[in-house]
């Protein structure tokens, strides 16, 4: 017997389900995932902040786009806080000084940001050492929760009569009669004339089942620890503190505090480990710019960032195949830019007006990539 939908989407992290939450108002929505729950390798294990120190002018302007859906949450999402407040504190050496100017060149269009000085540094984050003299602050950042977001996108998927089925990772994928066939690893079989390829890492594998030519994502590990901060300082008033560079960034976690080293470190798609190196990394970076002491690792977990070539989420039509469909490569920023992404695939897929003026479709495009290898 085979499930028969309007649409299938690979993927049951933050792009497949935001995606299918979205579409479901308009459309019968399936959802397949290949492990035993959603959200599992990178949404699950992201640090989660909504903040415009990551990525660059296009990432910014999707996750401004994207503000007002966890402010004031739609029908649905309503039920459980999806985040809270958290101030963001970008914070620099002397000889860091230019690079925070750029900085905030690039985010101040985007947030309302406060140029601190020594004493404003150290008031809002009093663990920094004394050689911390300059600093951003965003007081208006958010800590995204990313269970609550990934369940609140399940309630709405569900209410609207759309469906999610784990442990059905693909095991081919093919076209005929105008319609796309799956065959997941257990045998059942899945078939809806339009396909989203939401799966991450496993994006271009999940192209190549379907006879798509690939895109060239590039899966990276980031590592995170956690530890137990100074038993004199409130955890809970410090800010999500990032160095000007991208060597490390910290945050009060449940009682404790936690950091990465900010790596990058390139990996096939898989259930990816923490890495001895990259967690000693961190704790030597933690000791390098504040005065804690890492005497122990409490927790460590890490997980896959994908990125394309550019740094720009692929988004769009395949133009080699009918009704294959890419959301792929966020790189990170998978949960803050989600709601706005999640516009611009249904307006795509429905043939809607374009949902966003500052951004174009050129510029999410996958297409972008083969006009590059011609």
């Amino acid at each position: 017997m085979t499930t028969t939908c309007d649409i299938l989407i690979v993927g049951g992290g933050i792009a497949g389900l935001s995606v299918a939450s979205e579409l479901s108002k308009n459309a019968q929505v399936v959802v397949l995932e290949g492990e035993d729950q959603i959200g599992f390798h990178s949404s699950g294990r992201s640090a989660t902040m909504l903040h415009y120190a990551l990525g660059n002018r296009l990432i910014r302007a999707l996750t401004l786009a994207s503000r007002p859906f966890f402010d004031s949450p739609p029908d649905g999402f309503d039920e459980v806080p999806l985040g809270r407040q958290m101030p963001v504190l970008v914070h620099a050496r002397e000889d860091e000084r230019l690079a925070l100017e750029r900085l905030y060149a690039d985010i101040s269009p985007f947030a309302a940001i406060e140029r601190l000085d020594e004493g404003g540094v150290r008031q809002l984050c009093p663990l920094l050492k004394p050689d911390a003299v300059h600093g951003l602050a965003d007081r208006d950042g958010l800590r995204l929760d990313p269970h609550a977001i990934l369940q609140a996108h399940l309630r709405v998927l569900r209410r609207n009569g759309g469906a999610v089925h784990v442990a059905a990772g693909a095991g081919s994928i093919e076209r005929s009669g105008g319609a796309w066939h799956v065959v997941v690893a257990r045998g059942e079989r899945y078939s809806a004339p339009l396909i989203v390829n939401a799966a991450g890492a496993w994006a271009d594998h999940v192209a190549q089942l379907a006879d798509v030519e690939p895109i060239g994502l590039e899966p990276k590990r980031r590592t995170i620890i956690t530890f137990d901060g100074p038993a004199n300082i409130g955890l809970e008033t410090l800010p999500f503190a990032k160095t000007v560079g991208d060597d490390l960034y910290f945050a009060p976690e449940s009682g404790r505090l936690f950091a990465s080293p900010m790596d990058e470190a390139p990996s096939d798609p898989c259930d990816a480990q923490p890495d001895e190196f990259e967690m000693a990394l961190a704790a030597y970076r933690m000791e390098q710019r504040t005065t804690v002491k890492v005497k122990r690792i409490h927790r460590c977990w890490a997980g896959l960032r994908t990125f394309t070539s550019d740094h720009h989420p692929a988004v769009g039509f395949a133009s080699d195949a009918e009704g294959f469909f890419w959301i792929a490569g966020q790189g990170g920023s998978g949960l803050q830019t989600s709601p706005a992404l999640a516009r611009i695939v249904a307006a795509l897929i429905l043939e809607q007006s374009w949902p966003l003026a500052d951004v174009s479709q050129e510029d999410l495009s996958p297409a972008r990539f083969f006009r590059q290898a011609a």
